[in-house]
């Protein structure tokens, strides 16, 4: 595993569409699990792959509290829909 370089907003690649993965190999396994090390290494809750520079449709999250046992959660390919106010 390794810690990436996250990419400041508002930096051009974040505005780019990322691709959608296909299969999940041996690399997507390598890219979430140093996705998480960077996420955890800088303290966040939610880490995307486009915020390293990687243009792939994959995002992982843990919003686990300091004291609790970690909730890790790997998301590929996620669909994120506006919820309206009158459900």
């Amino acid at each position: 595993m390794s810690i990436k370089d996250s990419i400041p907003v508002p930096a051009e690649t974040l505005k780019k569409i990322s691709k959608p993965v296909e299969k999940v190999g041996e690399n997507e396994k390598k890219l979430i699990n140093d996705l998480f090390e960077t996420m955890y290494n800088s303290n966040g809750i939610g880490l995307a792959a486009v915020q390293v520079g990687i243009l792939r449709r994959m995002l992982v999250i843990d919003v686990s509290n300091k004291d609790e046992e970690k909730e890790p959660l790997s998301c590929i390919n996620p669909i994120i829909k506006k919820v309206s106010d009158n459900t």
